[in-house]
């Protein structure tokens, strides 16, 4: 029985990093023994009706954290990142006496998540780093947290270059105006008050 949880789990992970889980895979994989896995659980209120914008952007930090974990070389199968929305799973929200989200839980591998395997989302903020370290101090896996690059300053810059030598290619024939003294003096009045 523990083999084939451990299988269904890891051939799950293998497809998508965080898997959802309803009401009963939760009290199957999550709850019930054998295990002899960790499994971190984030509980969230994702539709677009709840209208909960940290569990969107604590989802985002999460699936960071989860993708980090999945592509690093110490992935086994002694942790896994799983999600309970309240819409698939109500049922959980009520047995776990749960009436707000995101919360991040740990469920050991042996017995019943005590008060420190609740991470402590007002104090701490829900940062991919700051979950990795709660989990390296719950479960001893360390999680080196990759984010995608961010492209949008270089995208910016090339938009800007590529217009300003357009507008220096278009005037090529009466460039008069860079010699302007007032011009320039304007230019540089803007740029000193905008910053």
């Amino acid at each position: 029985l523990l083999a084939e949880k451990v299988e269904q789990l890891m051939e799950w992970s293998s497809r998508r990093s965080v898997v959802r889980m309803n009401g009963d895979k939760f009290r199957r994989f999550v709850k019930a023994p054998p295990r002899n896995y960790s499994v971190i659980v984030m509980f969230t209120a994702l539709q677009p009706q709840r209208q909960c914008s940290v569990c969107r952007q604590a989802n985002e930090e999460y699936q960071v954290l989860a993708n980090s974990w999945r592509y690093s070389s110490a992935f086994s199968n002694k942790l896994f990142f799983t999600i309970v929305d309240y819409d698939e799973g109500a049922d959980v929200f009520q047995q776990l006496n749960m009436n707000s989200a995101p919360t991040f839980m740990h469920f050991p591998p042996k017995g019943k998540p005590k008060r420190a395997d609740t991470f402590d989302l007002q104090r701490i903020g829900f940062a991919a780093e700051q979950l990795a370290k709660w989990i390296a101090d719950r479960t001893d896996v360390h999680i080196r947290v990759f984010r995608p690059p961010n492209y949008s300053g270089t995208i910016a810059l090339a938009l800007l270059v590529s217009l300003v030598g357009g507008l220096l290619y278009l005037r090529r024939n009466n460039l008069e105006f860079i010699y302007n003294k007032t011009g320039w003096a304007m230019a540089a009045l803007v740029c000193r008050f905008s910053l």
